[in-house]
């Protein structure tokens, strides 16, 4: 299925609310993502992204509609050539290939766009699908933390999973 990446505009906070408002989607981020995701949350990520982050955040968009977004963090002081990748998509488009391609081109705008010479992701231990996207996209297992993560009344593992810039064809 044909998407793009693109920068989110204010014409995005409908169809934001529309696929960000899933559980299954808050279950695996952190809670900054709010659940219930309502038309507020939509316009505060619109907003912060459109003031600081609109190099760093993109929508991935599917004819024309924004059905997830995708991110590039640059990390600071010693982890400056680092970056941590962010992403979720609309649960409607899960299990196409979308999100490991969306990865992929992540991945060469954040090396293209920033100093940096690794990008990780930090999945939860139970997220088995959110693991085989990054790996498929060449992501490596760094480590794992048991327990490290709290969420929803539970812990989890944390990974860390990253690609290094030479190794991006």
């Amino acid at each position: 299925m044909e998407f793009i990446l693109r920068k989110w505009t204010e014409k995005d906070l409908e169809s934001l609310v529309k696929h960000a408002n899933n559980f299954k989607i808050a279950k695996f981020l952190t809670n900054q993502f709010p659940y219930p995701y309502t038309k507020e949350a939509g316009q505060k990520f619109l907003s912060f992204v459109a003031d600081q982050c609109s190099d760093k955040i993109l929508a991935i968009d599917i004819k024309g509609e924004a059905v997830g977004s995708i991110g590039v963090f640059p990390q600071g002081d010693i982890h400056e050539k680092n970056a941590e990748m962010g992403y979720w998509l609309s649960e409607m488009y899960w299990g196409k290939g979308i999100m490991t391609e969306a990865i992929k081109q992540m991945c060469e705008y954040g090396f293209r766009q920033f100093d940096i010479t690794r990008i990780y992701a930090r999945p939860f231990g139970i997220n088995r699908a959110s693991q085989r996207v990054l790996e498929k996209a060449g992501f490596t297992l760094e480590a794992r933390f048991p327990d490290a993560l709290f969420k929803n009344g539970e812990f989890m593992d944390e990974l860390i999973y990253s690609i290094r810039k030479d190794t991006v064809k």
